[in-house]
């Protein structure tokens, strides 16, 4: 009787985590009333959700303040050639203060059971992206926050750049014209691509877990695509309706 309660508690182990796991893009922002994304609302409103995390973009003005920004620009400014004093004086549309990264893992950091998806955007050049990796990391170590911290990006240059000063940090690419064999030849954690890519390369999911390599979808706003996913075994995706998903 006893093997066979502890076969069933493997056994539930092991299905608990097979089941795909949700992450709210730039927040959870369609909400009810909705947010700006990538606001600390928008945070806040992912952590009520009590799903798996929430993934964020990070970007570097003209003086080095990492902060947080889905485009390139904030308003007509650009942030990569504005100073953070300008871009501050411009409020986001939710009415919230530009956000700098150092107030938006204060934030992540009251909820611990919420993963912080880190997306370090693509910058000018690979020495502008290597300032911008240096300094985000230094940010997270020092405020305690590894454990609770993810990494993406479409630049193949940072997602090696974060192994190369962080082995044990996962990392995964986001552009999608590597395969799973060639993902972990480059030493990455795993492959988060958008959809598209899966459904032009149904075999990837499959030989990506065969690999032991992370396996992650953007952005499934369509039941019948993560029922799909789902399906497939995905390990998780990214969404901007998580309240839908996470009980799918």
């Amino acid at each position: 009787m006893k093997k066979f309660i502890l076969g069933l508690a493997v056994l539930s182990t092991v299905v608990m985590k097979a089941q795909t796991q949700i992450i709210a893009h730039r927040g959870y922002f369609q909400a009810q009333p909705p947010t700006t994304e990538n606001s600390i609302k928008s945070l806040e409103n992912a952590q009520k959700l009590k799903i798996y995390g929430s993934e964020f973009d990070v970007r570097m003005t003209k003086d080095g303040v990492l902060v947080i920004n889905h485009d390139e620009h904030h308003g007509e400014m650009e942030i990569s050639e504005t100073n953070f004093k300008e871009l501050e004086a411009l409020k986001l549309s939710n009415g919230e203060k530009f956000p700098t990264l150092k107030d938006y893992l204060k934030q992540g950091k009251k909820d611990p059971s919420l993963k912080l998806i880190v997306e370090i955007k693509p910058a000018k050049t690979p020495e502008i992206e290597n300032e911008i990796t240096q300094k985000t990391l230094k940010m997270i170590r020092d405020m305690k926050l590894e454990g609770q911290s993810e990494y993406i990006s479409f630049s193949l240059n940072i997602c090696k750049q974060i192994k190369k000063l962080e082995p044990k940090f996962k990392v995964q690419y986001l552009n999608g014209e590597l395969s799973p064999e060639q993902i972990k030849k480059e030493g990455l954690d795993g492959m988060d691509y958008h959809y598209s890519i899966f459904q032009k390369n149904p075999t990837w999911i499959s030989e990506a877990k065969a690999l032991g390599l992370i396996t992650n979808s953007w952005t499934v706003n369509d039941p019948a695509i993560y029922q799909d996913l789902k399906n497939q075994g995905i390990g998780f995706v990214t969404t901007n309706i998580p309240d839908q998903l996470k009980n799918k």
